[in-house]
């Protein structure tokens, strides 16, 4: 797999030879064990190991982690409990934990140039709720993008905690370049008085104007909240605008293009490093998952390298070809191109909406998502470069993969098999692992 591993910092009281090869020769097992006593789920994890193996992810939320992640994920750090801080947790025997801890919070501090981290939220989603609690009271005007846009349910769906918590006011994009409205921002914000703005989003592929939110943060007295889970990646490996700058709280994943493990983390300036780390725990999460926390330490001492860094140029480059090449083939994409890894796009005008795309695109075996298109009751597609980068491929294949999008959504008969051959032999000419 083509993913460039950090050397990581380990305390000196587990160094000893014996111990480290035990844990090694445990870990080779594991998955015999598991056949063993549970053939069932193991033939469900062999299974999805298969489809991962055999086919093109292009869902632009998933990557591909390397080994050393993996490890830790699967480490005995997950058998520890450890509710609180390094240092003050409510549970005895944290000492190896908490130097884990540290390490992650060092190293993602020092990666984002951010005064403080919190690393243990859960998911993005946590620390988008953790960055509410500290900020907010329910009931508070939040501005955010609208779903319609390509908002997260996080930015004021009802059916999540945010749209039931908080008085969201959505903003959207234009009606013809489909990017950011900065003076509807501006109109909406004066008219509003939020007492926060949200930056960010789930399919927006063009980069935030940070310095732009902060100027009408500052012009109406609010907090600017940036919703970072997508670029975070990018902005680890130079290759987008970090929002740390501007932003009071910067809320990210740890998996996407930065190949960590699924999870979130916080970022934010000294002054609010409390009120975050009181808003994780105790206020929204209990104890913290130790094995995760130490995963995320191997990503981001992957994503300092020189390697990742060249990684993510890639991942850009790729993404600017492949929709380029979509366009080619009568998609219809939207903002006329993109900046990251993300691709949104109605493939309308090949005679489909995007939730048959979607379904005819799986079968052919190209996964990814459906999106929001504005200003429309259509559903478009939402895919990424993350993935299939990492798993070594360049501009000829993203070429490629868009001329069999063409061909899937185009396929009478039998022709579709003939797609879903040469995507399963694309794949494994490119194995993830």
């Amino acid at each position: 797999m083509p993913v460039s591993s950090a050397a990581t910092t380990a305390p000196s009281a587990i160094s000893a030879t014996s111990t480290s090869t035990s844990i090694a020769a445990a870990s080779a097992a594991d998955f015999d064990a598991l056949r063993r006593q549970d053939p069932e789920l193991a033939e469900v994890i062999l299974g999805e190991t298969a489809r991962q193996s055999d086919s093109l992810q292009l869902i632009a939320a998933e990557n591909f982690t390397s080994p050393a992640v993996l490890a830790a994920l699967g480490s005995p750090l997950a058998n520890k409990y450890a509710e609180g801080y390094p240092g003050a947790r409510h549970h005895s025997g944290c000492e190896l934990v908490d130097a884990a801890e540290r390490i992650a919070v060092d190293r993602a501090t020092a990666l984002f140039g951010a005064e403080h981290a919190n690393v243990q939220p859960h998911s993005g989603s946590s620390a988008v709720l953790a960055a509410y609690a500290a900020l907010l009271r329910p009931g508070d005007t939040v501005l955010a993008m609208g779903l319609a846009f390509g908002g997260h349910l996080t930015h004021g769906s009802p059916a999540n905690f945010s749209g039931r918590w908080f008085s969201f006011v959505p903003y959207g994009v234009d009606a013809e370049t489909g990017l950011l409205d900065y003076d509807q921002i501006r109109r909406l914000a004066r008219e509003n008085r939020p007492k926060a703005i949200v930056c960010g989003s789930t399919s927006y592929p063009r980069h935030p104007d940070y310095a732009a939110f902060r100027e009408i943060a500052d012009e109406v007295g609010a907090y600017l909240i940036a919703d970072a889970a997508h670029p975070m990646g990018l902005i680890a490996g130079g290759v987008a605008p970090s929002p740390v700058p501007y932003a009071d709280v910067v809320c990210a994943t740890t998996h996407k293009v930065l190949r960590g493990p699924r999870g979130g983390m916080v970022l934010c300036g000294s002054h609010l490093a409390e009120r975050i780390d009181r808003a994780v725990f105790p206020f929204t999460q209990g104890g913290a998952q130790m094995h995760t926390i130490a995963a995320k330490a191997v990503a981001f001492g992957e994503a300092s390298t020189p390697a990742y860094a060249s990684y993510t140029h890639l991942v850009v480059a790729n993404a600017r070809v492949l929709a380029d090449a979509l366009a080619a083939e009568d998609f219809a994409i939207t903002t006329g191109g993109t900046d990251t890894h993300l691709i949104t796009a109605d493939p309308a005008p090949l005679g489909v909406d995007g939730r048959t795309a979607r379904g005819r695109l799986s079968a052919a075996g190209l996964v990814l998502d459906t999106c929001a298109l504005p200003y429309g009751d259509g559903r478009g597609i939402r895919l990424g470069t993350a993935a299939l980068t990492t798993q070594g491929m360049g501009q000829a294949e993203m070429a490629r993969i868009a001329v069999l999008f063409s061909a899937a959504l185009r396929a009478e008969g039998d022709e579709i098999r003939r797609v879903r051959e040469e995507v399963r032999e694309l794949a494994r000419r490119f194995p993830p692992y």
